[in-house]
């Protein structure tokens, strides 16, 4: 598999990324160690998790498999910090304390004295922005993360956050990465943090690249009882994209997966995996089976004209000030 810069950093990083959302909660560990010993064989490197990832199991899954399923120097693991849910509601907390704490719960469940990549899970106006980056930048210094990145952010907080870190005088953590969601279903980043990504360095780690899963053309007649729309914690995830608009985008995947004899999903990752400035793009696939099919596409290249028709049916609406014309 091919391995890509990350920003403007030393880091290289799969293009794709194995995702863990769902490990410890829809994904069992037996199903875990099957699908990151088929993302190491395939030649996959960054597998991405966070402190809130079923409440913390996700990380500790991913501790109990390294080295006992896949040597733990052949990968890069990702965190983030900055939101829990510990009685079910979401709680934000990108302080020092509360970033820093979360770390090392994190590494206690990784099993590990560092991960390679560490990023705020999302903004919060309750922090000073200084106060938030000095977390990360204390935790490269200490040793406990190699690399700094962020997640979620608007593109005037990618930013603010990247200059931030190059203008502190012997700053030791420079940005090098936005974790956001970016799909053929959803383009919003394309407007201003993609942009921002590019001038300031920042490699960018798509999440969620097939829609949630609605791109792999699953749902076109119904919800499957076996589906994350089915269940009670991810339905509301999945129906955003259950309307009309993702509709068409949805057949006009399909139809381009006929032609070139693919599946759908091998058509939706490409075209995120290859739009500039993506370094990768990060698949969670809910089993072993899933993610073969995930890993298939990984010799797929588009036709210019393929591409072009998905662009025009997907394309993002720009108006004032992206669109001054």
């Amino acid at each position: 598999m091919e391995q890509r810069r990350l920003g403007g950093s030393g880091l290289y990083v799969s293009r794709l990324a194995l995702g863990t959302m769902t490990w410890g909660r829809d994904t069992d560990q037996h199903d875990a160690r099957e699908q990151l010993k088929l993302f190491a064989d395939a030649g996959g490197t960054l597998v991405d998790t966070a402190a809130s990832y079923g409440n913390g199991e996700s990380e500790k899954l991913i501790g109990a498999l390294l080295d006992s399923a896949v040597p733990r120097d052949s990968l890069l693991i990702a965190t983030k910090a900055g939101t829990s849910r510990p009685a079910g509601q979401r709680v934000v907390d990108v302080s020092r304390k509360g970033l820093l704490d979360q770390l090392d719960d994190s590494l206690d469940r990784l099993d590990l004295d560092y991960v390679d990549l560490w990023q705020v899970h999302t903004w919060s106006d309750a922090a000073p922005m200084d106060e938030t980056l000095g977390a990360l930048e204390h935790a490269v210094t200490s040793g406990r993360a190699r690399y700094a990145g962020v997640s979620n952010y608007t593109g005037w907080q990618t930013a603010a956050a990247a200059v931030h870190q190059r203008a502190v005088a012997g700053a030791q953590a420079p940005l090098v990465s936005t974790q956001v969601e970016y799909s053929l279903l959803e383009r919003g980043v394309e407007r201003e943090v993609l942009p921002a990504a590019s001038r300031l360095g920042l490699g960018v780690l798509a999440w969620s690249p097939l829609g949630r899963g609605v791109l792999t053309g699953k749902y076109r007649t119904g919800t499957p009882a076996n589906s994350r729309a089915a269940t009670t914690h991810f339905a509301s995830f999945v129906d955003k994209y259950l309307d009309g608009r993702s509709a068409k985008i949805v057949e006009a995947v399909c139809t381009a997966a006929d032609g070139l004899d693919a599946l759908p999903l091998e058509v939706a990752l490409t075209w995120v995996r290859d739009r500039p400035g993506v370094s990768s793009a990060i698949v969670g696939a809910r089993t072993a089976a899933q993610l073969r099919d995930v890993l298939g596409s990984d010799d797929l290249e588009l036709p210019a004209e393929i591409r072009a028709a998905l662009d025009e049916v997907s394309a993002l609406e720009l108006g004032y000030p992206e669109n001054r014309g």
